[in-house]
């Protein structure tokens, strides 16, 4: 039989009771027999656990009746859980779960008041029109944001845990019925294969055991902050992973142009929303071949046309052409890491800096030509109008890559290095669904739906991607 001095002692040993300063107990005696009440500071909701202490010193005796079912009783809260075993305490305890052992009995109360933020806008999702709620820290709050946007009964999630020492809360949302049954429980037996002592970085370190991607630059998931963002993919069957303690949900299968999707489009006009959405893939277009294609152009002039004669340098420098485009490139992503880390306040001088003496000073000197610096900050610009922070960054990978064949073996190794990297994009299959799609296997309704921003009743509900192995 449990006894609440034993469960001390368990606690002390496994949990740290009496060691860690956050870590409390309150020892009553409740009916007669002692009762101990263990909890996290921080962690639990103190109103709760005084309203429940309340209620339990003022039961009474009662003959026929054990101690613990009248605690059962009493216990003023809708999550209680009676617990058999005794290993599961630590965790419950750190979970920001009370537990109450008495004479014969152990209980779990759920008084969970997690530290963090209120919902608000992501910083890498704005919206000029629409709602202002996004995801935070707290998986309780994030699938409620969820729930609050699909108010239907096959809205599941499953919770799991991942890491041995962590056992952090993972929740798997998907649409019984739409999502694909054999894409839930491939994701489900992936989290429980897990070996890992934690997860400190929550839903990356998790994508790292899911996707196995190596040193593949190109995300295989798409992530988003956005509520309304998670519910859109879940009614169009895809499977998503709420992680505790990480503000951005996890979406299974994620294609290359699905990446190029942006809540802004579907808050404006169907004709704005095409209008924006082109745009972008303009963008995509500049940020990966402009580069490499004006060095082409540039080093081989006689491939011109004489109404495109005008491009490329007319001034002669010291520096090659391709190393002007390497430092100027490299250097804009110097600038990138150099803002994350840089102070709010003086990001902006530091841009200024950067921007105008460094820039113009090095065209004064006659160390860049004023095309390269050109060219360049529009291939930046197209990879910053690239709604997924991951793509953009791996779209730049390619174009040093493709940068670096075309100044090693000029027009053929342009062609060269686009079919390489055509063809590793084309060999991608994320959780089996084509990367390239719907590229490649081709679907031209698909294809349409991508590129152009159609209205709401037009819309055929979920995409055939999905659809082939949904039930």
């Amino acid at each position: 039989m449990i006894k609440p001095e034993e469960v001390d002692a368990y606690l002390q040993k496994e949990a740290g009771l009496g060691k860690s300063f956050d870590t409390g107990v309150r020892k009553l005696t409740v009916a007669g027999e002692p009762l101990h009440l263990y909890f996290i500071n921080g962690l639990c909701d103190t109103e709760f656990i005084i309203e429940i202490i309340h209620a339990l010193v003022s039961i009474e005796k009662k003959e026929n009746t054990s101690t613990a079912s009248l605690v059962k009783e009493n216990l003023v809260h809708q999550a209680v859980e009676e617990i058999k075993d005794v290993s599961k305490l630590p965790v419950a305890l750190m979970s920001g779960l009370i537990v109450i052992a008495v004479q014969g009995a152990l209980f779990t109360v759920d008084v969970r008041s997690y530290p963090g933020r209120q919902p608000e806008e992501p910083d890498t999702e704005k919206v000029v029109r629409g709602s202002r709620d996004g995801f935070v820290e707290n998986i309780i709050v994030n699938t409620a944001l969820t729930r609050r946007r699909i108010r239907d009964s096959r809205l599941r999630f499953e919770m799991m845990k991942a890491g041995e020492m962590s056992e952090m809360d993972v929740a798997v949302g998907y649409m019984d019925g739409i999502a694909s049954q054999d894409l839930v429980d491939k994701v489900k037996r992936e989290i429980e294969s897990i070996k890992t002592a934690g997860v400190p970085m929550a839903d990356k370190t998790i994508e790292e055991f899911l996707i196995k991607q190596h040193y593949n630059p190109y995300p295989l998931v798409r992530y988003t902050e956005r509520a309304d963002i998670a519910a859109a993919h879940l009614m169009e069957g895809h499977v998503l992973l709420y992680t505790d303690t990480s503000p951005a949900v996890m979406i299974t299968p994620s294609t290359y142009l699905q990446h190029m999707q942006h809540a802004e489009e579907y808050r404006q006009l169907p004709a704005a929303g095409t209008f924006i959405r082109l745009l972008r893939f303009i963008g995509l277009w500049m940020s990966i071949f402009l580069l490499p294609l004006w060095l082409v152009f540039a080093e081989n002039p006689d491939m011109l046309p004489k109404a495109l004669s005008f491009i490329g340098p007319n001034e002669k420098t010291h520096i090659p052409l391709a190393v002007q485009i390497f430092i100027a490139d490299v250097g804009i992503e110097w600038l990138r890491i150099a803002a994350i880390h840089t102070p709010q306040p003086l990001s902006t001088a530091m841009g200024l800096v950067a921007a105008v003496l460094i820039g113009q000073i090095a065209i004064d000197t006659g160390l860049f030509v004023a095309e390269v610096i050109l060219y360049t900050a529009i291939a930046a610009i197209g990879t910053f109008s690239t709604p997924s922070y991951e793509l953009g960054l791996a779209n730049k990978m390619m174009r040093l890559f493709i940068l670096f064949v075309t100044a090693l073996f000029g027009p053929e190794g342009f062609i060269v290095s686009l079919m390489l990297v055509f063809l590793y994009l084309v060999r991608l299959k994320p959780f089996g669904a084509p990367y390239l799609w719907p590229l490649i296997p081709f679907d031209a309704v698909s294809l349409w739906t991508i590129l152009i921003r159609r209205q709401a009743p037009e819309k055929t509900g979920i995409p055939k991607i999905n659809r082939s192995h949904s039930r």
